[in-house]
C-alpha cells in the first residue's frame, strides 16, 4: 500500500447502536475497495474487524479496530467502534482521531440510544458526520418515515443525498440527489448500473437540492448573492459549499442501502472520497509544550513529528501493538522517537498499516495517516510520540470513569499474582478499568464501566493468560464506633514457672470525630511507667483493626490511659499490650457500639423524562435526594446513598434509561447503619467466622 499525502487521506469512524451494522458496513467497504476478497459475516465469526476471540464468541464488537483501503486515488482509514455502552471508551478513541463520522441508523426503527450518544460525542469533539440508513433490504423498511423523524429531532441540516428506489416494497435502485442520476442495484452483488431517472423522483430531488443550495449559499457571501438572485451554482461552487457545510456541521447528509447485502456502499464510498474533509484540511490541533503553553500542530509532513497513540492491543505472543495517528511530520522505520508523556525514548522497530489483524509493512507513516508498530517498551494509549526538536503532547482522551466494581477471586489457590499480572497487561488494551486490592476486605476489586466489560475481562484472563477467575459483588467496607464515654480496666496476670506476666491499665474510651485512633496518657504518680506507654498504644492500635460487632475497623475513638499498676519483676511490654487489648474489648461492650456504613455521593446524568423513575429508585435504596441540576444530557440528580445499595446500580440504571443514563460516585463519610441493616451484616460476619 503506497503512502498518501494528507489531502488524500480520510479517517472515517463508524458509530451507532449495538447491532446497527457498523461492522457489516466496514466489511462491505473493504470488499468494494478490494482490500478483502470476500464478505465476512458477524454471525459466522469471520469478519475482518471483529477478530478478537471474545468478539467472535459473543458476536459483538468489543474493540475499536482499524482497516486501511484505497479508493479512486484516496486512502480511507475505517475505524469500527463497538455500540455497547460498556465499551464507550473504544467509541471515544475512534472519535478522537476521526476526520468524519458515519452514524448508522436502522431503516425500521430510526435513531436509537446508541446513535444519540454517538451524535453527542461527535458534536462535542466538532467532528462532522453523515448518516447511513441501513437495512433497506428488510421488510417494512421506511426510509422517508425515518428521515422525517430525524429532521424533526436534528433540524434541517439533515438532508438525504441519496434516495432508495422502491418496487413492491423492496429496494431496487438508488437515486443520486446531487447529480440527478439513478442506478439499479444488482441484488446479489450490490453492483450499480446507471438507468434513466424515473419522473416520480424529480420533484423530491428539486426539493432536496434547494435545501442543499441553502446550505451551500451560507458557505460564502458571493454564493449567497447568487442564491438570492436565482442563479445556478457551478459544479466547483456547489462542491465547495457542500464541503464547507459538512465541515461546519451545517449539513449532515443521509445515504441509504444495506451493509449486509452491499447495497449502496460503493455509492457511499464515492461520496466519502468527494465530499468529506481529508485529514490535511482539518483545523490544526493545539498541543501542550513542557512549560504548559499551547502550540498549533499542523497536519503537514514539514512539521516536526507528533503522533498520538489512541489504541493498544495486548498480544501475549507479539507483545504490545501501538496504533497511532500521525498529527504532524513523518514517523519512519528504525527511527528513535521521544515519548513526551513518559519522558522516555523509544525505537521504532517496524511499521505497518492494519486491515483488521492483517499487518501490511511500510517504511513510513506520514501526517494525517494511521499506522501501527509493535513492542514499544514504555508507550501506552494516550501517549504522544514526537521529535526532540519539539517536545509536545497532544490532547488526551478523557475516558469514562469506572462506576461498577466487582471482586475477582482465583479459582485456584496461588493464582492471585497471575490475575494481577494479566489485568495489568489488559489495562494497556482497555484504560477504562482499574484493579486494586482492598486492604480491609483483602479482596481484589476490578472497577469498570459496566458488567459486560468486566465479564469480558475475566474471559480474556482465561483465554490469554490461562487464569480462571470468579466474579462477585465486593464486600462493603463497614466500620464500627462507640457512642458513649466509658472507663474500664484491662488486667493481664499470669503466673507460671519463673517470671510471670503482669500488666494493669485503666483506660477511658470516648467518641470523637477522627478516623484514626487518638491515644493520650494522663497517668499520675508513676502507676504505669512511661516505658510501657508505647506498648499500651500498640495494643490499642492492633485492637481497633477488628471491632467486636462484625470484625470491622473501629473509628472515631479516643483512648486515654489514666491509671494502672505494675510489678517490678513480672511486668513487660507484652503484658501491657495484652492488658490494653483486654481494656479495648471491655470498653467496646460497655460504650454502646454501633456499625457504621459508608455513604456515597452519587450524581446521575439522565434525560429529563426519567427524573421521577430515578428519584423513586434512589428512595428505595435508602438514598437522600440532595438536589436536581441540568446539563447537556438533560438532568443531573444529586443524591447521598449507602454504598451497599449501589452494587448493581450501573446495570439497573442502564435498564431504567435504556442506556441513556450514566453516573459518578464518590465516598463522602460514614453513618450509623439502621438496626435491620446492622443485624444482617453482623449475622453474616458471624456465619463467615464459623
Amino acid at each position: 500500500m503506497e503512502n498518501y499525502s494528507a489531502d488524500k487521506i480520510r479517517n472515517i469512524t463508524l458509530l451507532g447502536h449495538a447491532g446497527s451494522g457498523k461492522t457489516a458496513l466496514a466489511e462491505a467497504m473493504l470488499y468494494c475497495t478490494k482490500a478483502i476478497d470476500r464478505l465476512g459475516r458477524a454471525g459466522d465469526g469471520n469478519t475482518t474487524m471483529d477478530f478478537d476471540p471474545e468478539e467472535i464468541r459473543r458476536k459483538i464488537s468489543i474493540n475499536a479496530t482499524v482497516a486501511s483501503c484505497e479508493y479512486k486515488g484516496s486512502k480511507i482509514n475505517i475505524i469500527d467502534t463497538p455500540g455497547d455502552f460498556d465499551f464507550l471508551g473504544e467509541e471515544m478513541s475512534g472519535i478522537r482521531i476521526a476526520d468524519s463520522g458515519i452514524v448508522m441508523i436502522s431503516a425500521k426503527g430510526g435513531t436509537s440510544v446508541g446513535s444519540e450518544k454517538a451524535i453527542r460525542l461527535l458534536k462535542k469533539r466538532d467532528v462532522p458526520f453523515l448518516f447511513f440508513i441501513n437495512r433497506m433490504d428488510e421488510p417494512n423498511a421506511d426510509f422517508e418515515g425515518v428521515v422525517s423523524r430525524m429532521q424533526e429531532r436534528y433540524g434541517p441540516s439533515v438532508i438525504p443525498l441519496s434516495l432508495p428506489m422502491m418496487s413492491g416494497g423492496e429496494m431496487t435502485g438508488i437515486v443520486d440527489v446531487m447529480n440527478k442520476k439513478a442506478f439499479s442495484i444488482d441484488a446479489k452483488t450490490g453492483a450499480l448500473s446507471e438507468i434513466p431517472l424515473p419522473e416520480e423522483y424529480i420533484d423530491r430531488i428539486e426539493e432536496l437540492q434547494n435545501s442543499v443550495n441553502e446550505v451551500v449559499a451560507e458557505a460564502d457571501d458571493k454564493l449567497m448573492e447568487k442564491f438570492f438572485a436565482g442563479e445556478a451554482f457551478t459544479e466547483d461552487e456547489f462542491r465547495h459549499g457542500v464541503h464547507a457545510g459538512f465541515r461546519d456541521g451545517k449539513l449532515h447528509p443521509i445515504y441509504c442501502g444495506s451493509a449486509y447485502k452491499n447495497w449502496g456502499v460503493d455509492f457511499l464510498l464515492n461520496c466519502i472520497s468527494k465530499d468529506t474533509p481529508p485529514a490535511g484540511k482539518k483545523p490544526a490541533i493545539m498541543g501542550t509544550l513542557p512549560d504548559g503553553s499551547e502550540q498549533e500542530v499542523k497536519c503537514s509532513v514539514d512539521e516536526p513529528l507528533a503522533a498520538f497513540v489512541f489504541k493498544t492491543i495486548a498480544d501475549p505472543f507479539v507483545g504490545r501493538i501501538s496504533i497511532f495517528k500521525v498529527n504532524a511530520g513523518v514517523i519512519k522505520n528504525n527511527m528513535t522517537v521521544y515519548n513526551a508523556s513518559k519522558d522516555k525514548e523509544e525505537r521504532i522497530g517496524g511499521l505497518f498499516y492494519l486491515v483488521g489483524k492483517k499487518q501490511i509493512p511500510t517504511e513510513s507513516v506520514s501526517a494525517g495517516d494511521i499506522g501501527a508498530t509493535a513492542k514499544l517498551v514504555y508507550t501506552t494509549t494516550n501517549d504522544t510520540l514526537c521529535d526532540r526538536k519539539r517536545v509536545i503532547e497532544m490532547p488526551k482522551i478523557s475516558f469514562p470513569a469506572p462506576c461498577l466494581s466487582m471482586s475477582v477471586k482465583p479459582l485456584k489457590k496461588g493464582d492471585e499474582d497471575k490475575i494481577i499480572s494479566g489485568l495489568v497487561k489488559l489495562q494497556d488494551e482497555d484504560p477504562c478499568f482499574t484493579v486494586e486490592t482492598n486492604p480491609e476486605t483483602k479482596e481484589m476489586v476490578i472497577s469498570g464501566v459496566g458488567e459486560q466489560q468486566i465479564k469480558v475481562l475475566a474471559s480474556k484472563l482465561k483465554a490469554k493468560y490461562n487464569v480462571d477467575a470468579a466474579l462477585a459483588e465486593p464486600r462493603v467496607p463497614y466500620r464500627e464506633a462507640i457512642r458513649k464515654k466509658v472507663k474500664v480496666q484491662g488486667k493481664h496476670k499470669k503466673q507460671s514457672g519463673g517470671h510471670g506476666q503482669y500488666g494493669d491499665v485503666w483506660i477511658e474510651f470516648e467518641p470523637i470525630e477522627s478516623e484514626d485512633l487518638v491515644f493520650e496518657e494522663k497517668v499520675f504518680g508513676g502507676s504505669v511507667p512511661k516505658n510501657f506507654f508505647p506498648a499500651v498504644e500498640k495494643g490499642l492500635q492492633e485492637s481497633v483493626k477488628k471491632g467486636i460487632l462484625a470484625g470491622y475497623p473501629v473509628v472515631n475513638m479516643k483512648a486515654t490511659l489514666v491509671d494502672g499498676s505494675y510489678h517490678d519483676v513480672d511486668s513487660s511490654e507484652m503484658a501491657f499490650k495484652i492488658a490494653a487489648s483486654l481494656a479495648f474489648k471491655a470498653g467496646m461492650e460497655l460504650a454502646n457500639p454501633v456499625l457504621l456504613e459508608p455513604i456515597s455521593k452519587v450524581s446521575v446524568h439522565i434525560p429529563e423524562d426519567k427524573q421521577g423513575d430515578i428519584m423513586g429508585d434512589m428512595n428505595k435504596r435508602r438514598g437522600r435526594i440532595m438536589g436536581i441540576d441540568s446539563d447537556e444530557d438533560g438532568s443531573v440528580v444529586e443524591s447521598e446513598v449507602p454504598t451497599a445499595e449501589m452494587g448493581s446500580y450501573a446495570t439497573d440504571l442502564k435498564s431504567m434509561t435504556q442506556g441513556r443514563g450514566w453516573f459518578t460516585m464518590e465516598h463522602v463519610r460514614y453513618e450509623a447503619a439502621p438496626p435491620e441493616v446492622a443485624e444482617k451484616v453482623i449475622a453474616l460476619s458471624k456465619k463467615e467466622e464459623e
